[in-house]
């Protein structure tokens, strides 16, 4: 596991398998980056570069037009019914840190 890039708060390089989730939430439509940012600690523009970094040049042009047009990955954006930033399941599928309730 060779580190990337460390997380802001704790400046602890982030392991293979962190990069390998927040790329998969960055890709995830409903999951703003507002999550990202409280479970990694990166904001939008850390997510963009650790994007830019880790995929090929078409997949993160494909990506950034996808995250500027979804109004889901932007909570100022959202529609107000969605009031949660992560699936039920979410636990379960990734062992992911933020707890149910």
């Amino acid at each position: 596991m060779k580190p990337i890039i460390s997380a802001p708060n704790t400046n602890e390089p982030l392991t293979e398998s962190q990069i390998d989730r927040i790329i998969e939430m960055a890709w995830e439509d409903r999951t703003p980056f507002d999550a990202i940012k409280f479970q990694f600690g990166l904001a939008e523009a850390d997510v963009k570069a650790l994007m830019k970094k880790e995929l090929k040049f078409s997949s993160y042009k494909l990506w950034r037009d996808r995250v500027e047009n979804c109004k889901t990955k932007h909570v100022a954006k959202r529609s107000a019914e969605i009031d949660r930033f992560k699936c039920t399941r979410q636990r379960s599928i990734s062992n992911n840190k933020i707890s149910k309730r």
